[in-house]
């Protein structure tokens, strides 16, 4: 059965704690930090009009916002019910891994052989454990962690498997993205991209292919952990303001 949870925040809290003037072109990002941060709590319903307030805009950019966030896959928009933010489905999330594991591994066995190692090299400096930066954002830390998993299908040559995987991506950002908001994790993550493209540089293909398995899961078993944890605190936090 489905481990779904409930939309019990209301979104009146939300609006009132963070009414601000946001530029019009931050509109669609600010939206997009709220639903990743758990800010608008998923299953939750917002309208144009009451986004319109908060953002102290007109309709229209908060329309094309909200168009492009479903187009992403984090919110549905239901004719004269207003929208709705994304349900979060961890048995879903866990079928969209496994796909993610299997093209991650198959990206990476294909990569050992097809790969360039000048391209190798570049991406062996740019995840050395040693040159780690001090401080790096939730974001950038996202969008690095990403793209270096994008960059290992394409050397994988298999333009296929890029589309699919980026598209399982789209799926699994929400739960994926709450890994960096903890600092262990993210030097973990360094040293077991780092590992990973040392045997791509050595053409070990089995050594590729099992520690990539183990990086999925365990990235998968600490952001799922973390997101119920974070959905927890926010609905506490709900509660209190309705009492």
């Amino acid at each position: 059965m489905s481990t779904k949870t409930q939309a019990e925040i209301p979104v009146e809290v939300t609006k009132n704690a963070l009414r601000k003037d946001v530029p019009i072109k931050d509109i669609y990002g600010t939206l997009r930090e709220m639903i990743l941060s758990f800010e608008l709590y998923p299953g939750s319903r917002v309208t144009e009009t009451e986004l319109a307030e908060m953002f102290m805009v007109s309709r229209t950019p908060v329309r094309e916002a909200l168009l492009r966030l479903e187009h992403e896959g984090m919110l549905d928009i239901r004719s004269k019910q207003g929208c709705f933010i994304k349900q979060i489905d961890i048995d879903e999330l866990t079928e969209y891994y496994r796909v993610r594991s299997a093209l991650e591994i198959a990206a990476v066995e294909d990569a050992c052989h097809f790969m360039p190692q000048v391209e190798v090299e570049r991406m062996l400096k740019m995840w050395d454990p040693a040159q780690q930066p001090k401080e790096i954002t939730v974001n950038e830390m996202e969008e690095k962690d990403e793209s270096f998993h994008i960059a290992l299908a394409l050397g994988s040559g298999n333009a296929t498997l890029v589309k699919y995987l980026q598209d399982v991506n789209d799926h699994i950002r929400i739960i994926r993205r709450v890994d960096f908001h903890d600092t262990e994790r993210v030097k973990r993550t360094y040293q077991e991209h780092y590992a990973i493209l040392k045997s791509i540089l050595e053409r070990e293909v089995p050594k590729a292919r099992t520690l990539m398995r183990r990086h999925i899961q365990r990235s998968q078993d600490f952001a799922k952990t973390l997101t119920l944890t974070q959905l927890a605190r926010k609905k506490s936090m709900a509660n209190r303001f309705d009492q």
